[in-house]
Order: C-alpha cells, then structure tokens, then sequence
C-alpha cells in the first residue's frame, strides 16, 4: 500500500499511517506541527525501516504486544497497531518493511 499524509481536522496536526495490502494501518505517527515535519517522519521510517536494531518491543497494560520505530537520532516516528502475540507482531514488521521499501505517498491533505 502507500504511506497516507493528513491533517487532523480535531487539532489541525499533521499524521502518517502506511498501510498494509489489506488496506489496514500497521503504523502511524505521532502529530507533527508542519506538512514538512510529516514528511520528514516518513522518510525517517523509509531511512529506518530495514534496520532491524531501529524497532522496540512493547507490551501494553492490557498484555498486547506493538514496536515503535525509531529515526537515526533515536526519535520515535511511528507506533504500530497492537498485536495479540509476538508472531504477529513479527508479520507487523516484516510489514513495515515490505511496504516502507515501496516509497509510495498518498497526500490527502487539503490544499
């Protein structure tokens, strides 16, 4: 699928989420003040995506499973969806991976 650039109309922030094949968000971005600044975060995760020492591994309170992806300077850009084990965790990232490779951005902001 495609890396989605928008803007939140509740806090007028700028957002990423790639998209697996199947149309599902597998990451997304924290909110960015600028169009650029989101842009940058993209391209972070396309810098980043292959690197496997760039993923950390959470566990949530509730007990599901989900990794952060971190730029070159440590800054985390994106946060996957939650996993109920680690093998899906794992399919998360190969993922990421997969479709990061593929450098497609879809900019749904309204100009």
């Amino acid at each position: 699928m495609a890396f989605e650039i928008f803007q939140s109309e509740k806090n007028n922030r700028y957002y990423f989420r790639l998209k697996a094949k199947n149309g599902e968000p597998i990451l997304q971005s924290e909110g960015y003040a600028s169009q650029s600044g989101v842009v940058n975060g993209v391209y972070a995760v396309i810098q980043n995506a292959q690197d496997d020492s760039k993923y950390d591994f959470k566990t949530a309170k509730d007990g599901r499973k989900f990794f952060v992806i971190k730029s070159s300077n440590g800054a985390v850009v994106g946060v996957s969806q939650m996993y109920k084990t680690d093998a899906g965790m794992q399919r998360g990232i190969t993922s990421v991976k997969t479709n990061a490779k593929k450098k497609e951005i879809l900019d749904l902001i309204e100009s």
